[in-house]
C-alpha cells in the first residue's frame, strides 16, 4: 500500500503541476495493483482492457471505471469481515444507490484529508458549529446516506454542534437564537446541503423578515445546484440572499461524491473549485474520452489517493465541467481549479441537495 504519510505532513495544497504527476503516478499505479489483485470485478475489467497492471502509468493512463458501477456491484478490496462501515449515495425513491466499502484505514485517511483541506479555509481549530438540517438524519450510524456521511464527517470540524431544524424540518427558531446568543461575537461555522439551506434557512429567515448576528460566520455547503439552477439562484444570488439574512459573507461551495468521501474539492475565495494534494481532477471529451484542453467542457474524472478499501481511486462522473487553470489561482493553492457545470443529460439526480428537492 502507498504510504500516504508525506503527503499528510504537508498542507493540503502545496503539490505543484510537475511534483504531483509524479507522486500521483507512482501512488495511483499502487493502488491499481492492490485493488487489480483484490477485487475480482475490477481485475475482469482491467484485463478485458489489455492494461498493464505491472508497469507504472501517467495519471491520465490509469483506468477509470464508471460512478454507475458502485450500483450495480459490491466492489470491495478486502475481506469482508475487515468492512466496519458500508456508505449508500443519495437517491430519490426506486433509484438504486451506491454502496462504498470502507475498512478503517480508508475512513481514518478519509477523516484526516478532510480536516487537512478544510483547515485551509477556516483555521485548524474547531469552530461553533451550525449544521442546517435534522438531528434524525445521522440516527443510524451503521448504514450512512450520503447525506448523513456529510453530517457527520462534517461535524467532526465543529463543537457545540447545533441542528437548525427539527425532525419535521422546520427552522428551529429557539435552538437557532439559543445558538446565535452563546456565540456572539464569535466565528462560527454553518453548514449544509445547498437546496436544504435555501429553503430551509434562508427561506425561513426571510419570510420572517429577521436577521441573524452572524457576520463572524463562515458558511460550507455542496451536494448539488440542479433544484436551485431550476429557481434561477444561481451562486451568486445564493451568496447574496445568505448574506441578507445572516450576515455571513465568507461562503464556501464543495464539489464532492460518496465515492471519494474526504477528497473534497473546495471553493476558494476567487470562486474556484480546488483539487487538493490528495486528489485531481480530468476533464475528458464524452466522445472519445480523451483529455480536453483548458477551458474546454467535458466529464469530469476524479482520481484520489484516498479509497484502499474499493476502487475507488480513478471513476468517471456523470458532471460535466471544464478546467480553469492550474497552480494560478490567485487565492495561491496549488493543483488545478475547475467549475461544474451539471448533469449530463438524461443522468439520474444524485446530489444531495437535488434528491432531497425530488
Amino acid at each position: 500500500m502507498f504510504d500516504l504519510t508525506p503527503i499528510f505532513e504537508r498542507p493540503a495544497f502545496s503539490l505543484g503541476k510537475v511534483e504531483k504527476a509524479v507522486v500521483f503516478s507512482a501512488a495511483l499505479s499502487e493502488l491499481t495493483r492492490q485493488h487489480y489483485a483484490q477485487c475480482p470485478q475490477y481485475k475482469k475489467i482491467l484485463d478485458a482492457m489489455g492494461f498493464d497492471v505491472a508497469a507504472t502509468h501517467a495519471v491520465a493512463d490509469i483506468p477509470f471505471i464508471p460512478v454507475r458501477l458502485f450500483k450495480e456491484y459490491e466492489l470491495i478490496s478486502v475481506d469482508k469481515g475487515q468492512i466496519f462501515k458500508t456508505m449508500t449515495s443519495s437517491g430519490t425513491t426506486g433509484q438504486r444507490v451506491s454502496r462504498i466499502f470502507l475498512d478503517k484505514v480508508t475512513a481514518a485517511n478519509q477523516t484526516r484529508a478532510l480536516v487537512k483541506i478544510t483547515a485551509q479555509f477556516f483555521g485548524p481549530k474547531r469552530l461553533p458549529m451550525l449544521i442546517i438540517d435534522s438531528s434524525a438524519t445521522v440516527k443510524n450510524r451503521a448504514l450512512f446516506s450520503a447525506r448523513g456521511a456529510g453530517i457527520l464527517g462534517f461535524s467532526m470540524l465543529g463543537h457545540d454542534v447545533t441542528y437548525a431544524l427539527d425532525d419535521a424540518m422546520r427552522f428551529d427558531e429557539a435552538a437557532v437564537t439559543a445558538f446565535v446568543e452563546r456565540h456572539r461575537g464569535e466565528q462560527v461555522l454553518v453548514f449544509g446541503f445547498t437546496f436544504m439551506i435555501w429553503e430551509h434557512f434562508y427561506k425561513a429567515l426571510a419570510e420572517s423578515g429577521r436577521k441573524l448576528a452572524l457576520d463572524n460566520g463562515v458558511m460550507l455547503h455542496g451536494g448539488g445546484w440542479k433544484k436551485l439552477a431550476q429557481l434561477a439562484v444561481d451562486n451568486a444570488a445564493f451568496k447574496h440572499g445568505i448574506e441578507e439574512v445572516s450576515g455571513i459573507r465568507r461562503v464556501h461551495n464543495y464539489y464532492g461524491m460518496v465515492e471519494q468521501t474526504g477528497s473534497i474539492y473546495m471553493e476558494c475565495e476567487h470562486g474556484r473549485l480546488h483539487c487538493s494534494s490528495f486528489s485531481d481532477i480530468i476533464i475528458r471529451r464524452h466522445t472519445d474520452f480523451a483529455p480536453c484542453a483548458l477551458h474546454d467542457p467535458g466529464l469530469i474524472q476524479l482520481v484520489s489517493l484516498l479509497p484502499s478499501s474499493y476502487p475507488g481511486h480513478s471513476i468517471l462522473s456523470e458532471d460535466v465541467g471544464e478546467l480553469t487553470g492550474e497552480d494560478d489561482c490567485p487565492c495561491g493553492r496549488l493543483g488545478r481549479t475547475f467549475t461544474v457545470h451539471g448533469r449530463v443529460r438524461d443522468a439520474e439526480i444524485r446530489g444531495c441537495s437535488d434528491t432531497y428537492a425530488a
